[in-house]
């Protein structure tokens, strides 16, 4: 029987490192965490200083009985989950379920045999302030998800939920959706002059119109556009200054989590949550021929603090590969966001030596794409900043003042492996007070944009802005309140729904402390200062609870439940209809319930497709309460369909409707499946 016992949270860790140790060790899965605060009740005692109730998880309880057993008989037990604060709190539960005194705390930032070697080596105690700060933030948001959710139940409708961080998400996406709504366009002109040398070298160039009579040219409308050009065709254009100079453009710096799942969603299209799902796969470790090893270093990070080692490593690979001019004399630094925890590494590949087409085959292709750009973006990050040469030519034509640029590359750097390689745009060599050929005059129509919706890479970078949530939490905080239907996501942008509307209307005029962006980034900020031993974690919950007790019984006593009214009128008493929530999806109910219990469910406005058939598409429930559309003829009517309906006619064959796919970031599709029109409008 082994000595000693090594505990992870997954298999998969589970057996790349049990390749690494010898057979004096033995490596087991909890499969994560083993205890949590019950279900079924609040589980906090906020009389008895916030003393939280543990149980078992159901399902962790046989993994429980056998590492228990194994640990009886071990010499030494090496709790060895991820570095961050819920792997050390999943430490601390294991340690308080297991007990004795042969419980070691081991980490590693990545999974290869000298690293795990090394943390065995080097085992410490557990980090009790790590653990607080997890406690903290888990009771603060039972606090929130306990007694914030019944309320819901009862002002909205059943099944609703509210989170101390995902509501505060929702109001991002809400308060965007509201300033698209209220946002007025307003046209504007430009005009650009194509010019050239009148003698000597060929090509010519454009000039952009800056300033009319020293002021910032501001055109409106069309008429005012033809009048400058009208003035501008009597003037003779010279060059008034040329400004050349040389400009660096630095590599971006290694990932942390935060950018990770931005270039992830942007350059692959993978949700945060899948990208995170990969990244771990990666990081637990693959079949790479006879070894098993992880590629990556460990994925949840706000950092991008390196390695010496790894830095040295890509220093040569760089010489070898680019030449000497490629690689830096020094290796770069890098500054970490204010307030980022600089315990763990940017993400990185373990080795660089192991190039992504070597990987490919022992990889799926999605696992390839992201170690690619994982591996892509560290090698980019140690390589010399490109160079550029530019021209700035500042040209008179009477009151007007126009603007050209140059561009011309120096040296790529990093560019020749990362990032959009900047377009060359040459301007002939010209000399000071120097006369200019006009080829054309045109004006533009543009018209002012609002901000645009969020996508998932564009949320994520406005989370880690504010300072909501960490890194480990963007993924399933946006996963969650698409998982609620509080928004849904159509072409790759978020839209909140009705019923997230509603939600948010209401916990923002209840509730507006906590629904706060300043306020919940001051929560992360304690939790950080928690986990530092600068804050007391008590002093958090106690600051936090009472007022909100004391805003809940007072939203509770004086709202009302909330109702959508519509125009629609009651086939039974000519009451009107008001859009209800139940507990499985809105309806349409009478005003005058009780004394009318009319209800039906909501349509779409859209014909049933089938033929003969003179229904029209509801949208329905399973009994799962997953959502599906179908005929509200059912059963003389069988048609249904899981992808929601668009009240637009197929363009293509003329079906009635449209539907919107999620896979891929979203599009519709045509509702005939003989006809292959899709469209991402």
């Amino acid at each position: 029987m082994p000595k000693l016992l090594v505990i992870v949270e997954s298999s998969a860790k589970a057996r790349t490192i049990d390749k690494f140790l010898g057979s004096s060790y033995s490596v087991k899965s909890c499969l994560g965490h083993i205890r949590d605060l019950p279900r079924d009740r609040f589980g906090i005692d906020p009389e008895d200083g916030f003393r939280p109730h543990y149980i078992i998880i159901p399902q962790r309880k046989e993994v429980i009985k056998e590492i228990k057993k194994n640990s009886q008989s071990a010499e030494k037990v090496f709790l060895a989950s991820d570095p961050d604060r819920e792997g050390e709190a999943i430490s601390w539960h294991l340690s308080e379920v297991l007990g004795g005194d042969n419980l070691y705390r081991v980490t590693f930032n990545e999974i290869t045999k000298e690293e795990v070697e090394k943390a065995i080596k080097n085992p410490r105690e557990i980090d009790l302030n790590k653990v607080k700060a997890q406690q903290a933030r888990r009771i603060l948001d039972r606090i929130v998800g306990y007694k914030l959710s019944p309320f819901l139940w009862k002002k909205i409708g059943k099944g609703l939920s509210a989170g101390r961080v995902q509501s505060v998400t929702l109001r991002i996406v809400c308060d965007r959706e509201k300033e698209i709504a209220d946002f007025v366009s307003r046209e504007y002109w430009t005009i650009a002059a194509k010019l050239k040398k009148k003698v000597g070298e060929e090509g010519d160039f454009e000039a952009k119109l800056e300033k009319i009579s020293g002021k910032k040219a501001e055109i409106d409308n069309e008429s005012e556009a033809k009048r400058v050009i009208y003035e501008l065709r009597k003037e003779e254009f010279f060059v008034e200054s040329i400004e050349k100079k040389e400009q660096k453009k630095n590599p971006p710096p290694p990932f942390t989590t935060s950018q990770f799942q931005q270039e992830a969603a942007r350059k692959l299209r993978f949700t945060p949550t899948k990208a995170m799902r990969i990244a771990q796969e990666l990081y637990e470790g693959i079949e790479i021929g006879k070894e098993r090893v992880g590629l990556i270093t460990y994925m949840r990070t706000d950092s991008v603090r390196l390695s010496s080692q790894s830095q040295k490593e890509a220093s040569t690979y760089i010489k070898e590969k680019f030449g000497r001019d490629f690689a830096p004399s020094k290796s770069p630094v890098y500054r970490s966001r204010k307030g980022a925890q600089e315990a763990h590494e940017a993400i990185r590949p373990t080795s660089i030596r192991r190039e992504p087409e070597k990987m490919k085959e022992f990889l799926s292709p999605e696992q390839y794409r992201l170690y690619h750009m994982i591996w892509l973006r560290f090698l980019a990050s140690q390589m010399k900043p490109a160079l550029f040469k530019l021209t700035t030519i500042k040209i008179k034509a009477g009151k007007f003042n126009l603007q050209a640029k140059g561009v011309n590359i120096k040296f790529l750097g990093f560019t020749i492996i990362y990032g959009d390689k900047e377009e060359e745009s040459n301007i002939p060599d010209l000399q000071m007070s120097e006369k200019l050929d006009v080829i054309a005059l045109q004006e533009k129509q543009h018209f002012t944009k609002p901000l645009p919706r969020f996508s998932d890479a564009t949320l994520v970078k406005v989370l880690e802005e504010e300072g909501i949530g960490r890194p480990s939490t963007y993924a399933p905080i946006i996963q969650t309140i698409e998982q609620r239907e509080y928004v849904e996501k159509v072409d790759g942008k978020f839209y909140p729904t009705e019923l997230g509307v509603m939600v948010i209307n209401l916990l923002v005029a209840r509730f507006p402390k906590i629904m706060d962006l300043k306020f919940t980034s001051h929560i992360e900020n304690e939790l950080d200062r928690i986990e530092d031993g600068k804050s007391d974690w008590m002093k958090l919950l106690s600051d936090f609870y009472h007022p909100f007790i004391a805003m809940l019984d007072k939203a509770n006593d004086k709202v009302k439940k909330m109702e959508i009214a519509t125009d629609r009128t009651c086939p039974e008493c000519d009451g009107n209809l008001t859009i209800k929530i139940g507990k499985y999806g809105k309806f349409f109910a009478c005003k005058n319930y009780p004394q009318c219990k009319y209800t039906a469910p909501i349509g779409l406005g859209i014909k049933c497709p089938e033929d003969k058939c003179d229904g029209e598409i509801v949208e329905k429930r399973t009994r799962k309460k997953k959502i599906f559309f179908g005929c509200n003829r059912y059963p003389e009517c069988n048609f249904s369909t899981w992808d929601k309906p668009i009240a637009k006619e197929c363009p293509s064959c003329g079906a009635r409707f449209l539907v919107v796919k999620k896979r891929r970031g979203g599009y519709l599709q045509c509702i005939n499946e003989k006809c292959n029109y899709t469209s991402t409008e």
